[in-house]
């Protein structure tokens, strides 16, 4: 992208919350944080202060498969940056002395969803919805963080930061062909080995209600959809969108400003490697919840009407919009290129996805609609009072 004046790298490393001991969930948010505190010849605040006088804006990350290390820079401190963070990944110290100030950071992350009732409502939706591990919150609980000890970090470290599986994505002003040699430089003596496999447990599934003293209700749904590699999954997209891109989205129209039913409500596709589902969300008042499930249930239905040219008019404007904004971002770019990596073994350019958004046709959404209606769904509330299930979702008791 050599009209912009920045770079940006994204880093993914197989070592994502789905491989920890199911006793100790959080491990791998905890020993992201511990990476953190000094590298190489850098103690914890050289680390930081370091990285401040490059310009470099970082983001860290622990989500079902990886663990992601993002930094974006002026173009010319993408040399120097690149430098901290191979020691950052490959050389952490993991200071014993800082161990307790690291649990106590992981413990706050809890505290935090704890708090946020909404994230607690779709955690919870994702736990019943994927067969564990994948289902898996990644800052753990109270319980599980402070059971990890200071071995465990270590032993999680030289178990899953190694470069097997590991992504490395650039985006931006960058010399491609110096950025190899240093890559080379810094990661080329990195000795890989085999990961452990994944074994699964079925999905709890079912429907379920929290029982919160509180005059909001927090409403979860969630139904099977497709994987991004699916090569129908941009037709599952044009569906969801058309329920919920924009302020015409037909969920925000019909729940939130016709009816006046809820303060929030989106829906959004959720992709793993092998699966993918669409979660739902709606935040209301206690008073209003139940109308607000059944209004929103109505409105899933209702897809398998099928979609109108107008709507897919809107929804192709606002992709394009988004795909024009990822052309101004390096950051963007960088973790678009990741996430294409991993899930396809390749890279869409944005031209390729313009075309397939443009490809796309009423005919066709409507066809995959047909063939793949939603249901099955699992539904998870928050809140006063238990709602009374709409047709076809059956309930599981608090």
């Amino acid at each position: 992208m050599p009209w912009l004046e920045s770079a940006a790298f994204a880093v993914s490393i197989p070592s994502g919350c789905k491989v920890e001991p199911s006793e100790k969930i959080g491990l791998g948010n905890f020993t992201c944080e511990m990476i953190q505190r000094g590298c190489g010849t850098r103690s914890s605040r050289q680390y930081v202060e370091d990285l401040e006088r490059l310009g470099t804006d970082i983001s860290t990350s622990v989500s079902i498969s990886h663990t992601s290390f993002g930094a974006a820079m002026p173009a010319k401190s993408m040399d120097k940056t690149l430098s901290i963070f191979a020691d950052l990944i490959r050389r952490p110290h993991l200071p014993k002395e800082q161990f307790e100030d690291g649990r106590n950071v992981c413990l706050q992350e809890v505290a935090a969803i704890e708090d946020d009732l909404a994230q607690k409502t779709m955690n919870e939706l994702r736990r019943r919805r994927y067969p564990e591990p994948l289902g898996r919150n990644s800052t753990g609980t109270f319980e599980s963080v402070s059971s990890i000890t200071m071995d465990d970090v270590q032993a999680y470290f030289k178990e899953h930061y190694q470069p097997n599986g590991v992504i490395l994505a650039v985006a931006g002003n960058v010399d491609f062909d110096n950025l190899c040699k240093q890559v080379e430089s810094s990661f080329g003596d990195w000795k890989s080995k085999e990961r452990s496999v994944v074994v699964e447990s079925p999905a709890i599934g079912g429907n379920f209600h929290i029982q919160h003293d509180s005059n909001q209700t927090h409403i979860g749904l969630a139904y099977p959809s497709i994987p991004y590699s699916d090569p129908n999954y941009f037709l599952a997209r044009g569906s969801v969108g058309v329920l919920s891109d924009g302020m015409s989205s037909r969920l925000f129209t019909e729940v939130r400003e016709k009816r006046g039913l809820c303060y929030t409500v989106y829906a959004s596709m959720h992709t793993m490697k092998d699966r993918g589902s669409i979660f739902v969300y709606a935040g209301t008042s206690a008073e209003r919840a139940q109308e607000t499930l059944d209004v929103t249930v109505a409105e899933l239905h209702r897809l398998t009407q099928g979609i109108t040219q107008s709507e897919l008019d809107r929804l192709k404007v606002s992709i394009r919009s988004s795909l024009v904004m990822q052309q101004e971002s390096s950051r963007s770019r960088a973790a678009s290129i990741a996430g294409d990596y991993f899930h396809l073994g390749k890279v869409r350019t944005l031209d390729e996805v313009t075309d397939i958004i443009n490809g796309l046709t009423v005919e066709r959404i409507n066809e995959y609609i047909a063939a793949n209606p939603p249901c099955d769904f699992n539904l998870v509330s928050l809140g006063q009072n238990q709602l009374e299930e709409p047709s076809g979702v059956s309930a599981t008791s608090a």
